[in-house]
């Protein structure tokens, strides 16, 4: 297993890679880059920006590019009329006066050390904005998980065990009919029912916790965080229990109905014998190869929506923002962080895999 692991972590190096290569390439055939963006401020302001632009960065800078001017302003839309000394200044201060090439190579570089550099917006380190949004992503993306767990499993194992009853066919009704109606839709419904839109004001609409919740006591902290964090959560396990308690449901079912259970009923092994001492292990193994899948979803793309209807500042939005208004330093290091994120959880699901299995060898595979 020590084997199999060493090559998994090797092989994450090549496919980071290309993941960032292929990003990186179509980010550069993307319009409305951070160059654009500030041409357009600069013509919505007048020339007292263009002013100040071409003034912050020094003549040594920007002087060289004067003789150019029409293949530079000839790169941007926007940029005919435009001092070529105050496009080069730009183009230094977000980088772009280096070959693309040139540009990923460092960025590789300083990924290696996590150095993600400034956001070219906020006027951060996005390591910092990263370390600030990070937890409250991990604080969702966990308790969304770990209750969709706890209720889809047990859930699925008794439709599997009273297939075809009364049970049965009413909780599949409710689930379906929840899987029907997408998360988003369903947070603002719980926002106008809990959150003071029509009816209860039983929950806060905004953030995570309350202001000054770090002058408040320890149990208090608590109970604020759990209040704040109810209407969201429910909203993002109700998009993610469905498809996994039926998933949990039909691999119970193809275990129950094969013969080595069969058997084991034959030699007079009770049905909690059988289910959990025979079925369990086996129909689980399809529910753990779902796990990373799931938790990068929850993380990233099922709270993004959420993040933004509750207004929680979290990596997911984060990102979400850093695309609108690209800011690239802060676009590819969320994509570094979920892409390195979901690999690293993809090898914890197969070394899981051998902890519920020990008859699962990968290193025998070869892979």
């Amino acid at each position: 297993m020590t084997a199999y692991i060493v090559r998994r972590l090797l092989f994450m190096v090549p496919t980071l890679l290309a993941i960032m290569l292929v990003n990186f390439a179509i980010v550069q055939l993307a319009p409305g880059g951070p160059v654009e963006q500030t041409i357009a401020e600069i013509r919505g302001q007048g020339s007292g920006a263009a002013d100040r632009v071409s003034g912050s960065g020094g003549g040594n800078e920007a002087g060289p590019r004067g003789g150019n001017a029409s293949q530079t302003n000839s790169r941007y839309r926007g940029a005919q009329g435009l001092d070529p000394k105050i496009i080069a200044e730009i183009e230094r201060r977000y980088g772009f006066d280096k070959p693309a090439h040139e540009r990923f190579v460092t960025m590789l570089r300083q990924y290696l050390v996590f150095d993600f550099g400034d956001s070219f917006f906020k006027g951060e380190p996005v390591s910092r904005l990263i370390a600030k949004r990070l937890p409250v992503s991990i604080s969702l993306g966990l308790w969304t998980t770990l209750l969709t767990y706890l209720i889809s499993i047990p859930l699925g194992i008794a439709k599997a065990v009273r297939d075809g009853s009364r049970f049965d066919f009413a909780s599949s009704a409710v689930i379906i009919s929840l899987y029907a109606i997408p998360g988003f839709l369903f947070a603002v419904l719980l926002i106008i029912l809990f959150a003071g839109g029509q009816y209860w004001n039983l929950f806060p609409l905004r953030g995570l916790v309350s202001s000054g919740w770090g002058q408040m006591p320890w149990p208090d902290r608590i109970l604020d965080y759990l209040w704040h964090i109810t209407l969201p959560v429910t909203a993002m396990v109700i998009g993610d229990f469905a498809g996994l308690t039926m998933l949990t449901k039909n691999s119970f079912l193809d275990e129950i109905n094969k013969d080595y259970v069969k058997t084991a009923r034959s030699k007079g092994l009770s049905e909690r014998a059988v289910l959990y001492g025979h079925v369990f292990r086996n129909a689980m193994l399809i529910v753990i190869a779902g796990f990373p899948a799931a938790f990068v979803r929850i993380f990233f793309t099922g709270a993004l929506l959420i993040e933004v209807i509750f207004s929680i500042e979290g990596l997911g939005l984060l990102g979400f923002e850093a695309i609108v208004n690209r800011d690239y330093p802060i676009v590819f290091a969320t994509l570094y962080i979920f892409s390195l994120l979901g690999l690293v959880l993809q090898l914890i699901t197969d070394v899981t895999y051998v902890l519920v299995d020990p008859r699962i060898d990968f290193e025998s595979r070869g892979t």
